[in-house]
């Protein structure tokens, strides 16, 4: 039997990502950029069929673009991950095209830097743009891809949160951090209610990380400075640093992993 492979699939190969993820699908929402967009790709060469989801059509379709360049299988989504409409679309695309869903990468979101506030100071339309994607949206997600992870007999779904969340790490972010609390609280419920199921559900915590979402803050130099003066290891987080624990927690090298919470943050949170 002779088997022809292209370059890019040896190369992956080589790497050792071909066989984690190969047959399943996985939607990756924010998948136009930063974090989500390493993430989607990095599951497109570990051979999973990947739906990207992304509000920006022009980003969205140039990670397609590349995961299909590099020998992989993906397809485009836009949606607003806070509208039902769009997320019963990204669902039903994603079955329609690849089958039942087996991995869910909730990234999308939004931290709305100098609108944000302190509580008594936050306008209610900051508050509620926020919580409609940050929390709304990881829950809308969550609810229409589940039935197809039902039908499939499992499947991981993977929940990005912020240590804001947990310590009071961002003053004046009052929606955003509340939001990202939330996060945890829904991973957690969900993980003991789908265990039966075979559905596993983590939260994935990433430090200060130099992406799109956050180019406007650290463009101050003395916040930039107080976030690596706070981070044992040193510098900022890039996107590519979360690829390897969204790869573990999305196959089945973490098949006793759910309700955790995986930090990857260069040591902000150990202090």
């Amino acid at each position: 039997m002779t088997f022809i492979i292209t370059w890019a699939w040896a190369i992956n190969i080589a790497k050792g990502n071909i066989m984690r993820l190969a047959g399943k699908t996985a939607i990756v929402t924010g998948g136009g950029a930063g974090m989500g967009e390493a993430v989607a790709k990095a599951y497109g060469r570990a051979g999973a069929n990947v739906v990207v989801v992304d509000v920006n059509a022009a980003n969205g379709e140039a990670t397609v673009d590349a995961i299909r360049t590099a020998g992989g299988a993906a397809t485009f989504v836009r949606a607003d991950v806070a509208n039902t409409a769009d997320v019963t679309t990204m669902a039903q695309t994603a079955v329609d095209t690849y089958g039942d869903i087996d991995i869910l990468y909730n990234n999308a979101a939004v931290q709305l830097h100098f609108q944000d506030a302190r509580a008594h100071e936050l306008s209610e339309e900051i508050w509620d743009r926020t919580y409609g994607i940050n929390i709304r949206g990881v829950w809308l997600c969550c609810k229409y891809v589940i039935p197809s992870m039902l039908r499939r007999g499992g499947g991981t779904i993977i929940n990005v949160a912020s240590p804001t969340g947990l310590f009071g790490l961002a003053p004046t972010y009052t929606a955003y951090s509340s939001s990202k609390g939330a996060v945890f609280a829904l991973t957690r419920v969900m993980a003991v209610d789908y265990a039966a199921d075979k559905i596993r559900v983590n939260a994935l915590v990433p430090g200060a990380t130099e992406t799109p979402l956050t180019e406007e803050l650290f463009a101050d130099q003395a916040t930039r400075q107080s976030l690596l003066d706070a981070t044992p290891l040193g510098r900022l987080g890039q996107a590519e640093d979360v690829v390897g624990l969204a790869l573990f927690l999305a196959c089945d090298d973490s098949a006793y992993c759910t309700g955790g919470i995986y930090t990857v943050d260069g040591g902000l949170t150990a202090v």
